[in-house]
């Protein structure tokens, strides 16, 4: 990853870190980029989620697109996975989505579909961010050549009908509470799993423009594991404030992660003979208790780095048809180019409908290792000294050795916020404990408080 590219597309706080001007500079050399050898006048969509700033962000890149003369299509307030479906369906030739997903309302970003639905490959983001960090010239169109802005108005209902379609689920029965964060998925929601047969409350589906991800959503599941337990209802769901993953609960509160849900997706594909090469991709954070069962179940696995780019990359290279990570990303291939919550969510209680039993029972599909996982502050030129520093990867390597293969350790820097991520796993949770912490504060004594 490059300097203002992380593993997700551009982040930061909005109108500091990601300024009007930087996003104005970014849609004028994506635009350049991605359309230089285009004979026809390109067109871009923008979407975004319910952060205040987006509205902002939205007319600084509207501004750089249209002046190298690209057309512009506003689409409103719609999930991640709506942009990358609707650049097919409205054939652009791109798509640009505003968001910061499960991040605080002051932070916003930028993140790039190609016309097939795909996120931008490193090699274009990595060109894309020469032009500006180079400030290499860019041709301004004048007169008719300058491109126009126009507003989309049917994106979420043409949304709703492809997920419709694409989730053939029945949820007749089904009494389901939906948290929606307080973002993208609030309209689609209400309109999609009604129209599903399920018997749905919403909640965190007020947005205002400063409430996402605000206690509620994929990142708090108190709320939602609380009201579904009061309210006797057979399962929750929650997005995150982009909706590009989901988490669940089951009818006692209890979370059901992505590992989960990709366990059960994969056992009910796999029953129906529509698992390629019965193999799910996941990344290394991935619990032991998962990659255990999935074995056991005649199942294989493929792992990747963290980030939902690799594990799409590894699914398209090999034909595979689901992924996904913990955090709650599904990517299910024969259906959509990115991770979608609502579809993964409608697929998840198909399976509930079809099972005809508790969704208690769908969450004890395996038992999960314990996992013990500490942030640490870090600004960039601290996480790029962790990456280089031979003694703390040798303490962390010592730290492995001590779990006596009972274990693991991950430790990594985020692609998507200022954190280093200390992950340690294994069946003892008192060891576990232990050498997360020793690592934790060797980290914070090297690179933190240095």
């Amino acid at each position: 990853m490059g300097k203002l590219f992380g593993t997700d597309g551009v982040r930061g706080v909005a109108g500091q870190d990601l300024s009007p001007e930087l996003a104005m500079q970014i849609g004028r050399s994506a635009a350049y980029v991605l359309t230089g050898k285009l004979s026809h006048r390109p067109k871009f969509l923008i979407g975004k989620d319910t952060r205040i700033s987006g509205d902002m962000l939205e007319s600084a890149l509207a501004a750089g697109l249209c002046s190298v003369g690209a057309d512009v299509e506003l689409l409103g307030v719609v999930p991640t996975p709506a942009v990358a479906r609707m650049v097919q369906m409205y054939g652009a030739d791109a798509g640009v989505v505003i968001s910061a997903s499960h991040n605080p309302v002051e932070f916003n970003g930028i993140k790039i579909f190609k016309g097939d639905g795909y996120k931008l490959p490193d090699e274009i983001e990595n060109e894309i961010e020469k032009i500006i960090l180079e400030d290499i010239p860019v041709e301004l169109s004048t007169g008719a050549a300058v491109g126009r802005v126009s507003v989309r108005r049917s994106a979420i209902d043409d949304y709703v009908e492809y997920l419709a379609q694409n989730a053939k689920a029945n949820l007749q029965g089904l009494n389901v509470a939906f948290d929606c964060a307080n973002g993208a998925s609030s309209a689609v929601a209400q309109k999609l799993f009604v129209r599903l047969g399920a018997n749905c409350t919403f909640i965190g589906a007020q947005p205002d423009g400063t409430n996402i991800n605000d206690g509620c959503g994929s990142t708090h599941l108190d709320k939602l594991a609380k009201f579904v337990v009061e309210n006797k209802l057979d399962a929750g769901i929650a997005f995150d404030g982009d909706a590009d993953r989901c988490l669940a609960v089951d009818e006692l509160g209890q979370e059901i992660d992505g590992d989960k849900i990709i366990a059960i997706l994969a056992t009910d594909m796999k029953e129906k003979g529509e698992l390629p090469d019965d193999t799910a991709v996941v990344t290394v954070m991935s619990n032991l208790g998962f990659m255990e069962f999935m074995r056991g179940q005649g199942m294989k696995i493929a792992t990747t780095a963290v980030g939902d780019r690799y594990v799409l990359e590894e699914m398209r290279e090999h034909g595979y048809g689901l992924g996904g990570e913990q955090s709650g990303h599904v990517i299910l291939l024969n259906h959509s180019t990115t991770g979608d919550g609502e579809l993964t969510a409608s697929h998840l209680l198909n399976v509930l409908a079809e099972k005809k039993c508790k969704m208690s029972q769908l969450n004890g599909i395996y038992t999960k290792f314990p996992q013990v996982l500490i942030n640490i502050e870090a600004n960039a030129a601290q996480k790029l000294r962790f990456k280089d520093d031979e003694y703390i990867q040798g303490f962390i390597e010592s730290q492995q050795q001590t779990l006596m293969g009972l274990g693991r350790v991950l430790v990594r820097v985020s692609g998507t916020e200022p954190l280093i991520r200390v992950m340690v796993e294994g069946k003892n949770e008192a060891d576990i404990a232990r050498s997360a912490e020793m690592i934790a504060n060797k980290i914070k004594d090297r690179f933190v408080k240095a």
